[in-house]
């Protein structure tokens, strides 16, 4: 069976994803979604969402989008196109899948915006994490078409803070597409620039 492709993002009522290259909240139990549902999966993101991270993540293996020719991070897997990084990220999936006996593997798509634009439209599932508030940032998650769409979860919930912060309402949210509207499917990777993956374990 083709891994699952899913768009994995935390966004504000006003569809701010970012702020400065960082998340313009505090949000625990977002972070610990994020954690339970990428571990063991490939993760894919362009290269401003890896140096926001800072480091490739435990447990997951990291796929970085840049058109940097020189560009290494070692322990990760460096790619040219989406394209690239699908191919890459759904073989490394289904080998997951495999690995625990799972029917489907998945790879997840973090950001950024761009990332985002170009990969919704090969999307089988959206996590999204609303918050319940307007933030003021410089990145936004792209508009996409609600119609092909069907919301098959969501979980409301409340943050209470910690220390001097206020509370703040969230919302878990799961969309699956409708499966008479899948947009096609991603172009074989360009023979360019093969995949790398430096086997040098990442400084701790």
């Amino acid at each position: 069976m083709k891994p699952r492709v899913s768009a994995l993002v935390a966004m504000a009522r006003n569809r701010v994803i970012g702020s400065n290259n960082a998340l313009p909240w505090h949000l625990p139990p977002d972070l610990k979604r994020f954690k339970l549902l990428t571990m063991g999966h490939p993760i894919i993101m362009g290269r401003k969402t890896y140096e926001s991270i800072g480091r490739p993540l435990p447990g997951r293996i990291s796929i970085i989008i840049t058109r940097q020719a020189d560009y290494e991070v070692p322990g990760a897997i460096v790619v040219d196109s989406l394209a690239q990084a699908l191919h890459a990220g759904g073989g490394k999936a289904q080998e997951h899948a495999n690995a625990g006996s799972m029917a489907e593997g998945e790879a997840f798509v973090i950001g950024g915006a761009e990332i985002f634009r170009q990969a919704l439209p090969l999307c089988d599932r959206i996590y999204i994490t609303e918050i319940q508030a307007d933030f003021e940032g410089d990145v936004l998650f792209p508009e996409f078409n609600m119609e092909e769409w069907i919301e098959t979860s969501r979980e409301r919930c409340r943050w209470d803070g910690e220390g001097d912060g206020g509370g703040l309402d969230y919302h878990f949210v799961v969309l699956d597409r409708k499966s008479d509207k899948k947009n096609g499917s991603p172009s074989e990777p360009p023979l360019s620039r093969p995949s790398k993956l430096s086997l040098t374990p990442p400084l701790p």
